[in-house]
């Protein structure tokens, strides 16, 4: 201003007013005196006013000058950064030497003036707290170290670093309450804090000045309490991301009168309360994700027809009532999860009309009616689920023409009908899983086109006929469920070249035949293979007929000991028959000789139950003989008895296992 007012004098002495000398016109002399004395007098201001203004300019260059780091100094200031950390696993920070230029070390941008105004270190793995002293770097913008383990807290200094509009220091092992002081920081465009060990409430006073802010994130913390309300002063923000924390209450009223909100994910909380009315206000949204809360009420279906939205999660929550028609679908929706909730009604058939949808999840809800006509219209679909709901109808011949289908799962519905044969079109389909519906029919034959799948799930239908040979091709296999139908035959050998499969159960069905000798399929235990009534060999108890599956030797044994039942059975009734023939002959010859004397013999005929046959050593039947309805299976038993004579503990043992 003075130098200002200098100027203007300057101008004035050489070009003075007519108007306020037209007095003196009529006066030569006069003139001339008035224009003399103007003129020094005008000199003299002039000069008095230049020494004023060089003086103030002078002052100011001091004051500016003292406030001001040299870049000597602020590599003084990095050095003291590094000082603090304590591991540096990459030798990321070896060129941060006394003797460089700090514009030239690793992570490091300067502006043109030779002063950093960039510090970008990420995924360097580097341990420490964070230094003070970077209050010193009075030029610095952007402070970018994600990806390290520094502990701690943001120390209180950098509250100085008004120049500050970027701070990302996520992924770090980072501690305590969130600054409150970030929130005087009003240049922040950009405040990221997300995967760390903050604790404690989200400050209120952190939206203070937050004019200028354009994203925040907090996700992946342990923070609690409700979301301040004054996150609507920031009326330029454009996306947050509070997940993956234990905030609770509502979502704060006026949240969506933000006018370039975009951006909100609110996954995993235990937030509480209706959303429908506030979210509705939200007609910028691209991305919206308030999955695994507690939210109640009807669902936000209407903005599915906002232009920006691709991202609508609204899964594990409480909502209620049934999907409208979607009469406008947006042309950017590609994700699309309304599952684990209350939803009921029918599948709208509008869903099919959003042609860029790429994952569908709409699984356990208690949505019925059947799966929309016309779903080949979703030429993009990655993923449809839609497990666990009362669906009924057949599995539609339309999901064959979904070229890049990934993951089809139809488990726990009503689906009857076949299998249709058109899946087999699919050839990126990695996961099939139609179990628990009333499919009946074969297993189609053609599922070997089918060559990227690793889970086949086909348990609790009604599938009969054989399992087909041709799913030994399918290598990547990994889970292969095919239990409680009706499936007969053999088990195919071909299912040994699946390597990479580690879940395979074939249990309850109508199986035969033996269980191939193949390491990979018998190392399933027999619980994979249980209730096959005429399923037989490793890992279940059961022989095969003909030793055809490496139960040779027990056969045999079981061949030899019975031989040894019949011969001992044939000697003891030799023995009984001689002694008979004997005891009579005596008795016929004494009674020739009239001798008086008489030798009893204990016998008890076999119809009697009251004593035992004795028979030298051999005792047939202890006690009671069996009864009518006891067959020669308790007698045989009875027979090899351990302290019976004939075989002993191993022949027992194979006897008892044939019982």
């Amino acid at each position: 201003m003075i130098v200002f007012l200098c100027f203007s004098m300057r101008v004035l002495q050489e070009y003075p007013d007519p108007d306020s000398i037209g007095s003196t016109i009529n006066n030569a002399k006069g003139l001339d005196l008035f224009i003399n004395i103007y003129s020094v007098s005008m000199r003299r201001l002039y000069r008095l006013c230049l020494s004023h203004a060089l003086f103030l300019l002078i002052s100011l260059f001091l004051g500016f000058a003292a406030t001001t780091v040299s870049p000597a100094t602020e590599k003084e200031i990095l050095l003291q950064f590094k000082g603090n950390i304590s591991n540096d696993p990459y030798n990321s920070l070896a060129d941060w030497a006394p003797s460089s230029n700090p514009c030239n070390y690793n992570g490091v941008f300067c502006n043109p003036l030779g002063f950093v105004e960039r510090i970008v270190l990420w995924n360097k793995s580097l341990s420490g707290v964070l230094s003070p002293a970077l209050t010193g770097l009075r030029s610095l913008r952007i402070l970018t170290l994600f990806g390290n383990q520094f502990t701690g807290n943001i120390p209180q200094e950098y509250a100085e670093l008004s120049t500050l509009w970027k701070i990302n220091l996520s992924s770090n092992a980072l501690s305590g309450s969130i600054p409150e002081f970030i929130g005087d920081l009003q240049s922040i465009r950009f405040l990221d804090l997300s995967r760390n060990g903050y604790t404690g409430e989200i400050p209120f006073a952190l939206f203070k000045f937050c004019y200028k802010t354009k994203f925040v994130s907090f996700s992946h913390n342990s923070l609690s309490g409700s979301i301040p309300a004054s996150i609507a002063n920031c009326t330029n923000l454009e996306g947050f991301d509070f997940s993956f924390n234990n905030l609770s209450g509502q979502l704060p009223s006026g949240i969506c009168d933000v006018p370039v909100l975009e951006y909100m994910s609110l996954r995993s909380n235990v937030l509480t309360g209706s959303v429908l009315e506030e979210i509705s206000n939200c007609q910028r949204l691209s991305f919206l994700d308030l999955g695994s809360n507690m939210f109640t009420g009807f669902a936000p279906f209407g903005i599915l027809g906002l232009q920006n939205l691709s991202y609508f999660n609204l899964s594990h929550n409480g909502f209620q009532g049934g999907i409208p028609e979607m009469s406008t679908c947006s042309e950017s929706l590609k994700f699309f999860d309304a599952s684990s909730n209350e939803l009921d009604g029918e599948i709208p058939l509008g869903i099919t009309n959003c042609k860029s949808l790429e994952f569908i999840d709409l699984g356990f809800n208690r949505l019925n009616g059947s799966i929309p006509v016309g779903i080949a219209n979703l030429e993009r679909l990655l993923v449809f689920k839609l497990g666990n709901n009362s669906i009924k109808g057949t599995i539609p011949r339309e999901f064959g023409s979904i070229e890049w289908l990934l993951l089809l799962d139809l488990h726990n519905l009503n689906l009857a009908g076949e299998i249709p044969k058109d899946i087999s079109n699919c050839r990126f389909l990695r996961e099939l899983d139609v179990s628990g519906n009333a499919l009946d029919g074969e297993i189609p034959n053609t599922l070997d086109n089918l060559t990227s799948l690793e889970v086949l799930d086909l348990h609790r239908n009604q599938l009969d006929g054989g399992i087909p040979e041709t799913l030994g091709v399918l290598s990547n296999l990994i889970l292969l469920d095919l239990s409680q139908n009706n499936l007969s035959g053999a088990i195919p050998s071909s299912l040994g070249k699946l390597s990479n499969l580690t879940f395979f159960n074939v249990s309850s069905n109508n199986l035969s035949g033996p269980i191939p000798s193949i390491p990979k399929i018998q190392a399933f235990g027999a619980a994979a293979f249980l209730n096959n009534s005429r399923l037989c060999g490793a890992p279940l108890d059961i022989s095969c007929s003909g030793g055809s599956n490496g139960t040779d030797n027990k056969s045999k044994k079981n061949k030899v000991l019975s031989n040894s039942v019949i011969v001992a059975i044939v000697a003891a009734a030799l023995i009984l028959t001689g002694v008979c023939v004997v005891s009579i002959m005596n008795i016929r010859a004494r009674s020739r000789k009239k001798d008086d004397v008489t030798t009893v013999v204990e016998s008890t005929p076999l119809g009697s139950t009251d004593s035992s046959v004795i028979i030298g050593k051999l005792v047939l039947f202890s006690k009671t003989l069996p009864s009518k309805y006891e067959d020669w299976e308790a007698g045989t038993k009875a027979l090899l008895d351990k302290e019976c004579l004939i075989g002993g503990g191993s022949s027992w043992n194979s006897l008892q296992n044939y019982f």
